[in-house]
């Protein structure tokens, strides 16, 4: 009994002193050992390095802030951890440089919830858990709200944590640093992952740490309980976030790295019937040549058309100097003359160039297109080679396919076989001349600024505004703080309607896209999924973490009024989620003469030899019912303007009839 009443009375006193806590009944936890002993961190320093050449994508207030891991240790991934636990950090070199440094002043007091590991029933102080994370700030203050947050929880990227991305254990943390802070001393804190390799559950071995803060390191077990005075801790970047880098392999080797890649992560290989081994065995032989020859310039051909033979719009595979020399000569030679399709089926010359070898030959504007070089017209474009492929859909292909049907070699000899309005069927030979005039005013980017802002406004005399999203991969802060004060004026004023041209928007931040849909919306609808390909199941995984959702801007934001969407071939990729958005619970009209571009998926990079930068598809989006939408298909409009000789040339004189129709549908709705 004197024996067992020494030892409780140590205990006791171990307690009080902050040296031991109790797990249990007559169980003592062992203190933490400490390395570095220097009081414990008063200020962190780091780097973070980055190879994904989207990392500063539309970033223009980066940060590095204190992460409070609440929604980890309770695996809520709704939590929102709030401004009080936020502690800001400085950038302290180039951010768009990779490495940049920071460096984060730790405050006194930190303010985040404790947790209380010893499980025993009994009420223990606890300690507050932390990462260093990298985030970009949108909305508001520089603090992260909720939509900062992409809805909260904890990260998953460029964080001091590193988080498993299998399915079986997603999230989970499986290597990096936390920065604890422990009130007062003596208070449990796990030591090592325990037998189900989990962290903060109940098998967790359990130490005492010292009051203050603690560096621990979890790579390596048991945890490292580091008291630095300024401790280094990088921010990592994930293996599923890292540039493919194949640039140091052989042309051959590169080529056959590249197309394992795609077999095992393309996300659309079964929906658009893509062979891997028979491209393999088409292109692989170029590759090989290309190699035993020391022929960049064939190999960098040889790559161009792998990717183009893949029907996706966002694969690519760079460009380079020969690529652009031999775009150029493609395109330098024509007769004069661009074509487009009407609805009725004809082709007609939407533009004919003043004292070109057309228009010399007595070609009209609106003449009817029959034939180029004795092949009748549908032919002919089918088969042009046209510079900016791939297409995800068909429509587009075709469109472009007729920019590039008129484009010749250089004093070429060109047949002609056309018909004037009111005559009759024609052929005339010339030559083609250099001139580019013809392919500049067939684009679809003719007239547009290209120094415009990524959001711009102005209210029509009539009482609408015009909106226009240039851009989803700009500035987001900029874009934000011009689209809220947009809508806020259109309330203000109580405008008649808003209409949104997407036009020549070509993609960006899917998040931000169907963020800014969401101040047209009332409740925080679910907007769909994106599958990945997951290498521990060696399938395409939909995760509900990867379900995209809605997340509500202040009321005063919302617009409840009339809305209509212009959308074209040019709308692409993030641009299609935004349209997409917008058809939920008919919300708004979708005006245009053709759907958008058909990009549905999120994409990631691979570096080929010699320079060449490309990308593909790896998430395979769907809506909520788990079907492809977007992808090979893209947003149909709702109201469909004509593609008529009276709206072709309306647009080529200067106006607008696909703007008038929404204005015309909007002002007909009650």
């Amino acid at each position: 009994m004197l024996k067992r009443s020494h030892s409780l009375a140590i205990l006791v006193v171990a307690l009080m002193l902050g040296t031991m806590s109790v797990a249990a009944i007559g169980e003592a936890i062992p203190n933490a050992t400490i390395v570095n002993d220097e009081g414990g961190p008063v200020r962190i320093v780091g780097s973070v390095t980055y190879t994904n050449p989207f990392f500063t994508l539309g970033t223009s207030e980066p940060l590095v802030i204190l992460e409070d891991q609440t929604g980890f240790v309770r695996r809520d991934r709704q939590y929102v951890f709030p401004i009080e636990s936020q502690v800001l950090g400085k950038i302290t070199s180039d951010f768009l440089v990779s490495p940049f440094t920071y460096s984060l002043d730790l405050p006194q007091t930190p303010a985040a919830p404790l947790h209380d590991f010893t499980r025993d029933g009994q009420d223990d102080v606890g300690v507050m858990v932390y990462a260093v994370a990298y985030w970009s700030n949108t909305w508001g203050d520089p603090y992260l709200e909720r939509r900062d947050q992409g809805g909260g929880g904890w990260s998953g990227a460029y964080a001091s944590m590193l988080v498993s991305p299998n399915a079986s254990n997603l999230g989970e943390y499986i290597g990096g640093k936390l920065l604890i802070y422990a009130p007062v001393p003596g208070q449990a804190f796990p030591v090592g992952y325990g037998q189900d390799r989990m962290l903060f559950t109940e098998d967790d071995p359990l130490v005492t740490v010292p009051q203050g803060y603690t560096v621990v390191d979890i790579n390596q077990e048991p945890f490292i309980f580091d008291r630095s005075r300024q401790p280094n801790i990088p921010l990592l970047e994930p293996p599923s976030a890292q540039l493919d880098d194949y640039s140091n392999l052989s042309f051959t080797e590169a080529f056959d790295a590249l197309i394992e890649l795609f077999r095992t992560e393309y996300a659309f290989t079964e929906y658009k019937g893509i062979d891997w081994d028979a491209l393999k065995a088409q292109f692989r032989p170029r590759f090989e040549q290309a190699q035993a020859n020391n022929d960049f310039n064939a190999y960098a051909l040889a790559l161009r058309d792998f990717t183009w033979a893949i029907p996706d719009g966002h694969v690519s595979s760079g460009t380079t100097n020969v690529l652009i020399d031999q775009f150029r000569s493609d395109t330098a030679g024509g007769i004069g003359l661009a074509i487009r399709k009407l609805d009725d089926g004809r082709t007609i010359a939407s533009f004919v160039l003043n004292g070109s070898p057309v228009q010399q030959a007595g070609v009209q504007p609106r003449a009817e297109i029959l034939a180029i070089n004795d092949t009748p017209i549908d032919a002919w474009v089918a088969q042009a080679v046209a510079w900016s492929a791939p297409f995800s859909t068909p429509h587009y292909a075709e469109l472009q396919r007729l920019r590039y049907a008129t484009r010749f070699a250089v004093g070429s000899q060109v047949r002609l076989t056309f018909r004037n309005p009111g005559g009759q069927a024609q052929t005339v030979t010339m030559n083609a001349v250099a001139e580019r005039d013809s392919f500049a005013f067939s684009s679809f980017f003719r007239g547009v600024d290209p120094n415009r802002l990524p959001v711009e406004f102005r209210v029509r005399p009539d009482g609408y505004m015009v909106i226009t999203i240039a851009s989803f991969s700009d500035d987001d802060r900029l874009s934000i703080l011009v689209w809220e004060r947009a809508l806020r004026l259109a309330k203000d004023q109580e405008l008649a309607g808003i209409v949104i041209d997407m036009r020549n928007n070509g993609g960006g931040s899917g998040f931000l896209a169907r963020q800014m849909a969401a101040y047209f919306f009332q409740e925080e609808l679910q907007l769909g999924n994106s599958g990945f390909y997951d290498k521990e199941q060696g399938q395409f995984v939909f995760k509900e973490s990867n379900i995209s959702q809605f997340y509500l801007p202040p009321e005063d934001l919302r617009w409840e009024g009339k809305v209509a969407v212009l959308v074209g071939p040019n709308c692409l990729s993030a641009c299609e989620f935004f349209s997409y958005a917008m058809t939920l619970q008919n919300r708004a009209a979708i005006v245009g003469m053709y759907p958008t571009g058909g990009l549905g998926g999120s994409v990631k990079a691979f570096a080929m030899p010699g320079g060449l930068r490309g990308q593909f598809t790896v998430g395979r989006a769907v809506d909520m019912q788990g079907n492809i939408h977007i992808e090979g298909k893209g947003v149909a409009p709702t109201v469909r303007v004509p593609v008529t000789e009276e709206t072709l040339f309306a647009i080529f004189n200067g106006g607008d009839p696909i703007l008038d129709a929404a204005i015309q549908h909007l002002s007909s709705l009650p």
